[in-house]
C-alpha cells in the first residue's frame, strides 16, 4: 500500500485541511498507516497534480488561509481499483519481538522496563481509540452503529487499532509477569 491510497480512504468522508490530515497520520490513521508532516504534505501535492483530489482555499479573517482537500471522481475510481486488487497478508517486525526472543540470555530487567514502557503505551492507545469509537457513535449503542451508522469504514479500522493495542498490552503486561517470576525462580 502507497501512503497515496492512505491519504485518499482519510479524505473520504470530509474536507481536510493539510493539518488536519497530517495530525491523523501522526496519530496513526486508526493504527494502519503512519506518515510525518512532510510526507503528507508532499502526497497531497502529488495527489492534486494528479486529479486525484482536489483542493480549494479558504479564507480565514483572524488565522492564515487553509486549503481544504476532497477526493474526486477520478480518486474514488483509484481507490476502487486498489480495494480490488489482492493484497498480501502483514506480518510483525518489531525490534522488541527480536529483544524478546533473547529473553533468558540478556539483562531481564532492561527487557522489563522496555515492555513496561510499551505497556503503557498501548494503554494509552486503548484509551484513544475507545473515545474515538465513542465519539463516532454517540449515544448509539456499538450493535446499532454497525447497522446504521455513516462512518463504518473508519469505524471498523479503529476497531482493529483497539483489538490490536489490547492484545499488544495484555502481551506485555503478560511477559513482564513471566520474565519477573522467573527471575524468583532458583
Amino acid at each position: 500500500m502507497a501512503l497515496r491510497h492512505a491519504v485518499l480512504a482519510a479524505l473520504l468522508d470530509e474536507e481536510l485541511s493539510g493539518y488536519q490530515l497530517a495530525k491523523a497520520f501522526g496519530m496513526g490513521v486508526a493504527n494502519f498507516w503512519h506518515a510525518l508532516p512532510q510526507q503528507v504534505y508532499v502526497e497531497l501535492a502529488k495527489l492534486e497534480q494528479e486529479g486525484l483530489i482536489a483542493g480549494r482555499e479558504v479564507v480565514q479573517d483572524t488565522r492564515p488561509n487553509k486549503r481544504l482537500f476532497q477526493v474526486t471522481a477520478t480518486g474514488l475510481a483509484e481507490l476502487e481499483r486498489f480495494t480490488a486488487a489482492a493484497t498480501k497478508p502483514s506480518s510483525i517486525r518489531d525490534d522488541l519481538l527480536v529483544k524478546v526472543q533473547a529473553a533468558g540470555h540478556v539483562d531481564s530487567d532492561a527487557l522489563i522496563a522496555q515492555l513496561t514502557e510499551r505497556a503503557a503505551f498501548a494503554t494509552g492507545k486503548v484509551e484513544l481509540f475507545e473515545a474515538m469509537l465513542h465519539k463516532m457513535r454517540g449515544e448509539r449503542t456499538e450493535e446499532e452503529y454497525l447497522r446504521h451508522g455513516d462512518r463504518i469504514g473508519p469505524y471498523l479500522t479503529c476497531l482493529r487499532g483497539l483489538d490490536f493495542e489490547r492484545a499488544n498490552r495484555d502481551w506485555y503486561e503478560r511477559t513482564v509477569t513471566i520474565l519477573h517470576e522467573r527471575r524468583r525462580r532458583p
